[in-house]
C-alpha cells in the first residue's frame, strides 16, 4: 500500500496507463470545495512521462450576474450555473482531444471578464489533467478516460476553504449553505464516487490512501 502522495500518483499513473497508453488521455480530478483537488493534481502531473497539460474548470466559470441569477445564496445556482460547460468543451476538451489549439482558461472569476490564455496544441500522445468541483456530473462524464474522486470530511473541507479564502467560520453561514448544500445536491444527482475510476482518502494531503466502494 502506498505511504506517501507520489507512491499513490504512480500506482494511479500505472492504473491510468494499463488502459490508456498511448494517445491524447483526459483526466479529471474531482471533490468538493478544499478537497486538495489543485495540490493533488499538480502533483499527479509530475509522474506522467511525455507531455502533460494542467487545467481547472475554474478557468470555465460564468459571468457573476449568470452565476447569481437564481440569488447569492442559492444552492441550486451554486450547482446548476456557476460554469460554462459549453466553453469548456469548445475551449478546452474538444480541441485537445482533436489535437487543435486549446485555451486553459476563458474567465477570470476575480476581475468577472474574460481572460486571454496563450493556446497550446497537444501531441499526438498527451495527458491532459483537469481539476474541480463538479466534474462527474451526468453531461461531463463521458469526457473522460479515467478519473478520481477525493474524499474528504465535510468539517475538514471547510476548516480548509476559511484557512484558504477567508470568510465566516460558522458552518451554517449563508454563503457556507449556497456551497455545502449545492455540492450535496451534485452527490446525490451525480453519485461522483460511484462514477469515479478511483477513490482517495485525501484528508491528509501528504498521505491520500485509496478506497473502494461498498456496494452492500
Amino acid at each position: 500500500m502506498p505511504h506517501t502522495a507520489p507512491d499513490l500518483w504512480r500506482d494511479l499513473r500505472d492504473e491510468v496507463r494499463q488502459h490508456h497508453s498511448r494517445g491524447r488521455v483526459l483526466i479529471a480530478v474531482d471533490g468538493i470545495d478544499a478537497a486538495g483537488k489543485t495540490r493533488f493534481a499538480d502533483g499527479f502531473a509530475t509522474v506522467f512521462d511525455g507531455a502533460v497539460f494542467r487545467a481547472s474548470v475554474d478557468g470555465f466559470h460564468r459571468a457573476r450576474a449568470e452565476r447569481y441569477a437564481r440569488g447569492r445564496t442559492s444552492p441550486e445556482g451554486f450547482y446548476r450555473d456557476s460554469y460554462d460547460y459549453d466553453a469548456f468543451r469548445s475551449g478546452l476538451i474538444d480541441p485537445f482531444r482533436a489535437g487543435e489549439p486549446f485555451r486553459t482558461a476563458v474567465w477570470d472569476v476575480d476581475r468577472d471578464e474574460p481572460v486571454d490564455v496563450a493556446p497550446q496544441t497537444a501531441p499526438d500522445d498527451a495527458v491532459l489533467i483537469v481539476d474541480g468541483i463538479f466534474l462527474h456530473r451526468p453531461e461531463l462524464r463521458g469526457l473522460w478516460h479515467w478519473s478520481v474522486w477525493l474524499d474528504v470530511p465535510v468539517d475538514v473541507a471547510h476548516e480548509r476553504l476559511v484557512a484558504r479564502d477567508g470568510g465566516d467560520p460558522d458552518p451554517a453561514a449563508d454563503l457556507t449553505h449556497r456551497y455545502r448544500d449545492g455540492q450535496e445536491l451534485y452527490l446525490r444527482e451525480a453519485d461522483p464516487r460511484r462514477a469515479a475510476s478511483a477513490i482517495v482518502d485525501n484528508t491528509d494531503w501528504t498521505h491520500p490512501v485509496r478506497t473502494y466502494r461498498d456496494f452492500c
